[in-house]
């Protein structure tokens, strides 16, 4: 429930297609005006999560497109519906997806702490998102019994990946990490996942080592190119995009290193570089840059925003769902691409502890 009168008034007008009135634990605000989203984005998310509930398989999976049942492209959907103010323990449309979703990761969490199906394809890939999604569960739930299961399994998913970041690796790739928990090199798109994971599971009371932070701060630092501002996908190689720079950018501003020279730099890059559909990762980018530039302020925030908007709604399929035909969304599935499209339209709504500034 909303404990704000001001926010219960805002959400009543859109309770029908828009978010719903989030139901928390804790006695958190409700949303801010918002200065892109609206009622047609309310209504585009709603439909999503409608095409979500009724994708989900019976065990609470969701399908990736190219690598079977995921804990990754489970989360997203999980935290997809969180992002819209519907959450577990209470009464709800969704209530029993998002239960069931979040059970389907907890049963699939392994003796090491690793959160991951048997089908995966890049282990850490799928536990950074899953741990992420622990991490907002415990600090949105209201049921002290799931979120209790929760907390346990987020710390031993936590402990994995500070484990994995000690693995003794050269000096361009220490701090950060890669497919595996064992892998000896790092890059900055699956460092990004464990960086916004130890923030959110800080974020809900979990104990994350001050230098896991730390040393994942200097990593993603060497992975600015200096030349045009963007980041790389390592440290000094593998280029700057788009995605790569909201993710570097997001990973600084959580971690306390707000309007740096590095995220400043990075944000003018997205603006000489504007979302374009069809793009390699179109619903990547779609994620991470809208978050990254939100906390960096409207004067960066808004533009971009207003310009991935519109691709957003424009692309959206009859039965709620998005899918990018070309690049790496493709391999990612419908449900992957539908679950980012819902947490790009949701950065506004502000309902995960994530997305607050």
């Amino acid at each position: 429930m909303i404990r704000s009168p001001a926010a219960a008034t805002l959400l009543g007008l859109a309770l029908l297609i828009g978010p719903a009135p989030a139901a928390t634990g804790q006695d958190l605000p409700g949303p801010p005006p918002r200065r892109v989203s609206n009622a047609e984005t309310d209504a585009a998310a709603r439909r999503a999560l409608d095409f979500l509930a009724r994708s989900q398989h019976a065990d609470g999976s969701w399908e990736s497109g190219g690598f079977g049942k995921a804990t990754s492209v489970t989360s997203l959907a999980v935290m997809s519906f969180l992002a819209c103010g519907h959450v577990p323990g209470e009464p709800g449309p969704y209530r029993e997806v998002i239960e069931r979703g979040i059970s389907y990761v907890l049963n699939h969490q392994r003796p090491d702490g690793m959160l991951v199906s048997n089908t995966s394809h890049g282990p850490m890939y799928c536990h950074g998102i899953s741990t992420l999604m622990l991490a907002e569960v415990v600090g949105m739930c209201p049921d002290p019994a799931l979120a209790s299961r929760c907390r346990s399994a987020l710390a031993a998913a936590v402990a994995l990946i500070v484990r994995a970041q000690r693995v003794p690796k050269s000096d361009d790739h220490a701090g950060g990490w890669r497919y595996q928990p064992g892998s000896y090199d790092s890059d900055l798109s699956v460092s990004g996942w464990q960086v916004v994971a130890l923030r959110a599971a800080r974020d809900a009371g979990c104990s994350v080592p001050s230098e896991a932070i730390d040393d994942a701060v200097d990593y993603v630092r060497r992975c600015v190119e200096p030349r045009s501002g963007g980041f790389s996908y390592q440290a000094g190689r593998g280029g700057p995009n788009s995605p790569r720079t909201g993710t570097g950018i997001l990973s600084l501003e959580l971690c306390g290193e707000h309007g740096t020279p590095e995220a400043i730099a990075g944000a003018e890059y997205l603006r000489e570089h504007p979302p374009n559909w069809g793009s390699d990762y179109f619903f990547y980018e779609a994620y991470y840059c809208p978050q990254a530039l939100f906390q960096l302020g409207d004067a960066y925030f808004v533009p971009y925003y207003t310009r991935l908007v519109p691709i957003l709604l424009d692309r959206q399929e009859a039965d709620g769902s998005w899918y990018s035909p070309s690049g790496n969304d493709r391999t990612g599935g419908r449900n992957y691409c539908t679950a980012m499209g819902v947490l790009a339209l949701a950065v506004e709504y502000r309902y995960l502890p994530i997305y607050q500034r």
